[in-house]
């Protein structure tokens, strides 16, 4: 049996690596679902650039929070997440319209497959810094057959330069004094707003809508 200072010791420790897994779990979560399952559609702020940037704050100001595993879990699941609205928008989407569509609908998807042809490389890349067509894009990029590899190295791409580059805008923006003493409040209060935000999206929505 573990003297209780031992026993102690070990439910610190494991309080405090669960506290921060868990923490990784949510940010990398709802990065996957915002454009994977479409989650960025209806709480865009929650799912994107103000998440990136209050968990880039928190990893500044806690020193149990890995900067690098953090942004690198950030990148696997934006990269991942666009990978499954990809071949959502593929495999289900596009048949979907081939039967169900009309003449404007095929001329419509016509039409995006030219574009895709011709600037759907940089439309993806582009696309992960617009909170709507982030979500979307991927999807449309399936419906239009992009080439798999182009847009395989485009996803790579976008997922790069956003998920790491707005997590680390907000971990270096910590090292400025006013911003460091203040971290987490300048991060509850982005994620209050994403969230708040969000509600009042979804509210409209459903009042225009009734």
């Amino acid at each position: 049996m573990l003297p209780q200072a031992a026993l102690d010791g070990q439910l610190n420790s494991w309080l405090d690596a669960l506290g921060p897994f868990i923490f990784y779990l949510i940010v990398w979560g709802l990065v996957f679902v915002g454009t994977a399952f479409f989650v960025g559609a209806f709480v865009p702020f929650i799912t994107g650039d103000s998440l990136l940037f209050a968990a880039g704050l928190i990893a500044a100001s806690s020193a149990n929070i890995n900067v690098v595993i953090l942004v690198t879990g950030v990148a696997i699941a934006a990269f991942f997440g666009d990978q499954v609205g990809f071949i959502i928008g593929r495999h289900y989407g596009r048949p979907y319209l081939d039967k169900r569509g009309g003449k404007k609908t095929q001329l419509a998807i016509k039409k995006t497959e030219n574009f895709y042809n011709k600037y759907g490389w940089w439309a993806v890349v582009v696309a992960r810094y617009a909170p709507w067509a982030r979500v979307l894009i991927p999807a449309i990029a399936g419906i239009g057959r992009m080439n798999y590899y182009k847009f395989l190295s485009s996803n790579f791409v976008g997922a790069i330069s956003w998920g790491v580059g707005i997590t680390l805008t907000g971990f270096y923006a910590a090292t400025i004094p006013a911003v460091k003493n203040a971290a987490y409040a300048i991060a509850a209060f982005f994620i209050i707003g994403s969230l708040v935000a969000g509600f009042r999206t979804w509210y409209l929505d459903r009042k225009v809508s009734s």
